[in-house]
């Protein structure tokens, strides 16, 4: 999974963001790149969380941004990576409500969409490899991680 991100270009490191609004546009910037989603989508998944809360954090400082599957704007099935060095925060004084690492799902292909669920989740149960993604700076990182806890 973290090769076809490099492989892909659906990577960025960023030292931190104002806010989590900025996080979220910051985390789908990989996949506008590349035409996978266009620039409303980050919007979509702002206007998501206001209205659900933070639902997009699945564990301690791990968000997963998204909207709902075949998304207005949504071209391809893909997921982009996003590290910050500071985490943000999605309700402050919540420190479970913060996140460093940002797997941002884009979703037009169900089939190819639980094939990529499954890959993330096998990621996110590797311990070893989520602590290595937390300090992880460059793409060569991400293929070390790979190589190291994944294949």
């Amino acid at each position: 999974m973290l090769r076809e991100f490099v492989k892909l270009g659906h990577y960025k490191f960023a030292k931190e963001a104002a806010d989590w609004e900025e996080a979220v546009r910051m985390s789908c910037e990989a996949l506008e790149s590349d035409g996978t989603v266009e620039a409303n989508y980050k919007e979509d998944i702002i206007r998501c969380i206001k209205k659900y809360g933070p639902y997009i954090i699945i564990m301690p400082n791990v968000a997963m941004p998204h909207s709902q599957e075949c998304a207005r704007g949504v071209h391809k099935t893909a997921i982009g990576f996003m590290r910050l060095n500071n985490p943000v925060s999605f309700s402050p004084g919540e420190e479970d409500k913060e996140a460093k690492l940002f797997f941002t799902l884009a979703s037009c292909n169900s089939e190819q969409h639980l094939q990529n669920m499954t890959k993330l989740s096998e990621l996110l149960m590797n311990e070893g490899a989520v602590e290595a993604l937390m300090l992880a700076e460059t793409p060569e990182d991400l293929l070390k991680i790979q190589e190291d806890y994944l294949d």
